[in-house]
């Protein structure tokens, strides 16, 4: 992942958890290119990254603020949050993929019906371990359709996938149903995430939607019990 993707990433995410406040006054881009080691360029994209994805505004004169956004807004956005990527979510650790397996194949019969999408296409079949600072996190065996994510290498999947789809294709990932369920891990999941075998692991099936609405994901994510963490916000009708 590039160095501005890396701040705007850890801004982003700082924005949405709470760290800074709506209205708050972020660090000067002299700071932060001091922080992060980078040229004053490098921090002025990722704030620009920023301030044209709603995060943040930038007044003359004054600095650098967190835009006011509304408690509903930010509702959004924390939900949105929970959509990124392994690399978006973790800026400043090392993540790495161990690709299992990565080829072009028709798509699943199961797997047109999820992704609405007909049962003639291509899809790419993708089996990886993830890894956050060498530790293995996550099993992630994805299906998505050639058509929707044109001209994916083994170099996009080794990395950032969610990267090359916001910041080459210049997509927007915008939501996902999930459906996440615990169990005990097999022998080969358990070697794989360096746990025991009938350790608890959690199993998540996700569809991923782009703004537009289009499904571009089909996966299956088997986590660490240790490390996994989602949150759900919830709302009360009236």
């Amino acid at each position: 992942m590039k160095k501005f993707q890396i701040i705007y990433n850890d801004f982003r995410n700082k924005i949405v958890n709470g760290t800074y406040a709506a209205g708050q006054a972020l660090p000067k881009e002299a700071d932060v290119c001091e922080t992060f080691g980078v040229s004053k360029m490098t921090a002025k994209r990722a704030f620009d990254m920023l301030v044209s994805d709603g995060f943040i505004v930038k007044q003359r004169g004054k600095g650098t603020f967190v835009q006011d956004i509304s408690p509903a807004e930010m509702e959004i956005l924390a939900e949105a949050n929970q959509f990124l990527g392994t690399t978006a979510l973790n800026p400043k650790k090392s993540v790495t993929s161990s690709v299992l397996h990565f080829e072009t194949i028709s798509v699943p019969l199961d797997v047109a019906d999820k992704l609405n999408i007909s049962p003639i296409e291509q899809v790419y079949d993708i089996l990886r371990v993830r890894q956050v600072d060498g530790m293995p996190m996550v099993i992630e065996h994805t299906y998505m359709p050639i058509k929707t994510i044109p001209d994916l290498s083994l170099k996009n999947v080794e990395s950032s996938i969610y990267n090359y789809i916001e910041h080459k294709l210049n997509l927007k990932i915008a939501s996902a149903r999930r459906t996440i369920s615990a169990r005990k891990a097999t022998g080969e999941e358990a070697a794989l995430l360096m746990l025991r075998k009938n350790d608890p692991v959690v199993e998540v099936k996700q569809i991923g939607y782009l703004a537009d609405g289009v499904a571009f994901e089909n996966s299956t994510s088997i986590h660490r019990y240790d490390e996994y963490e989602f949150e759900i916000v919830l709302h009360r009708k009236n």
